[in-house]
């Protein structure tokens, strides 16, 4: 697939235009091959992924974490050495970052919650202008340890669990990433359990302040789905031959 026609309709699916982010999104770095055949995956475009990537023979990595968060920096330091790499390595840079959360289809959070048997209901949280977070109704008599071993079996992670809530869970806020700082938020939405990736010290007590539950999941666990499935799609649409590399943080 040639390369332009791929960014073209990433671009169009993602809806990259109009999604408000911390950066500029899309294609970041461009390498001079024309087709696309081997997509790597991967969440963080760091230089250990870049060489993965490389050495597998991607012509593309597509990231959720891309390299650029400013409108204009110094192509230099670890910005430059990344840039270097994929250039050396004839590999383009495509990064989704809020709009891979904000996706109904592939994005984090709506994935998140199919994953996990919740029946979304609404979208909550737009620090950008954009809704980027899920709520919704979990099965009938699931539990809250229920709940929790279920996201450690899906994202093969280890959760922290404040069970400040009910014991039965009713309703789940899905917020991937960062998300100790929207406790309220989930609460306002009517859930009984919240559900995100890191914590902060600074946000402990919000939870029992509320009398919400709140599972900690990793920032890096919640957002491995989105590009993967996405991956998946444009496998399906294109026939590209694609592959996830998991470089996990821990965090």
């Amino acid at each position: 697939m040639k390369r332009a026609a791929l960014v073209v309709y990433l671009d169009s699916y993602l809806n990259v235009a109009d999604i408000k982010d911390y950066g500029p999104q899309g294609l970041q770095v461009e390498a001079e091959k024309e087709e696309i055949t081997r997509l790597a995956l991967a969440v963080d475009a760091a230089p250990a992924v870049i060489e993965a990537a490389a050495a597998w023979g991607a012509d593309m990595l597509l990231v959720h974490h891309g390299v650029l968060w400013r409108s204009v920096e110094p192509i230099a330091g670890p910005l430059g050495r990344r840039v270097r790499l994929l250039l050396g390595h004839g590999i383009h840079l495509y990064a989704a970052h809020l709009p891979l959360d904000a996706h109904p289809e592939v994005g984090n959070n709506a994935v998140l919650a199919r994953l996990l048997d919740v029946s979304v209901a609404g979208w909550w949280c737009a620090p950008t202008g954009t809704p980027l977070g899920v709520y919704g109704q979990a099965q009938a008599g699931t539990t809250l340890a229920a709940l929790a071993g279920q996201v450690e079996e899906r994202l093969q992670t280890t959760v922290r669990v404040l069970a400040y809530g009910p014991a039965e869970v009713q309703s789940v806020a899905i917020l991937s990433g960062f998300g100790a700082d929207e406790v309220a938020g989930a609460k306002a939405v009517g859930a009984d359990t919240f559900l995100t990736g890191e914590t902060s010290h600074a946000h402990y007590w919000a939870a029992a302040d509320h009398g919400l539950n709140v599972i900690y999941a990793g920032h890096y666990a919640t957002e491995t789905v989105g590009v993967q499935a996405l991956g998946q799609h444009l496998a399906a649409k294109y026939g590209l031959e694609v592959r996830f590399f998991d470089f996990p943080s821990g965090m």
